[in-house]
């Protein structure tokens, strides 16, 4: 049994999955609380639904590309069964979680999309530094930078951690709104910082408090 918060279709706004048509199940309850972030109403509104339930609602809109977000995810044990299947019908499964739960027992085939916590996030000292140890090739490494700060917090991880050689992208995405994408990306291109510059996609084609999209 799982708790969702909503299960919508709309166009991946992130990620080097971004402009593709996704289904996102995101999955109610996180145990941090991000200055920055998005989804607050995840935290506690949802409801119970059994994994097939969820598979069948997903296969209505027949698209190849689920992300499973939330919300953390990790924190419903069924999300692994949930993922299981939704490899098993022959989908794309990305998983966006907050990096401070273990992804050891994540499917191998999913795409994980790492967010390591910035210190402007108020929850840097949550980081499970091992997710980094666990990293396949295909999986992505995320970075939500509010300010100079948050920025070299993340060139330094990137850096120290050969981050750009161990996974297929690492993104740093500044705050909507909060951190201007243009200083961001003279930072980026001054330290010739092997990673992509990422604005969320989706709030520039939709109002940003625009939910199920």
């Amino acid at each position: 049994m799982l708790t969702v918060n909503e299960i919508f279709y709309s166009i991946q706004g992130e990620s080097t999955y971004a402009g593709r048509p996704c289904v996102f199940v995101r999955l109610t309850a996180c145990d941090l609380r991000c200055s920055w972030c998005d989804t607050p109403y995840a935290f506690h509104e949802g409801r119970k639904r059994p994994v097939e339930d969820v598979l069948a609602e997903v296969e209505r809109f027949e698209c190849t590309l689920v992300e499973v977000t939330g919300g953390e995810p990790l924190l419903q044990d069924d999300v692994y069964p949930l993922m299981e299947s939704l490899l098993e019908r022959g989908a794309t499964v990305l998983l966006e979680t907050g990096g401070h739960c273990s992804t050891e027992r994540v499917p191998a085939s999913v795409v994980t999309i790492l967010d390591v916590k910035c210190p402007g996030s108020g929850e840097a000292h949550r980081n499970d530094w091992s997710n980094l140890e666990r990293l396949r090739p295909h999986d992505e490494v995320k970075f939500v930078v509010t300010d100079r700060a948050d920025y070299e917090y993340a060139r330094d991880v990137i850096t120290r951690r050969g981050l750009a050689a161990r996974a297929a992208a690492v993104h740093v995405s500044p705050v909507h709104g909060v951190m201007d994408a243009r200083t961001l990306s003279e930072w980026v291109l001054a330290d010739k910082l092997p990673a992509r510059v990422q604005l969320q996609l989706h709030k520039f084609i939709w109002d940003p408090a625009t939910r199920g999209v």
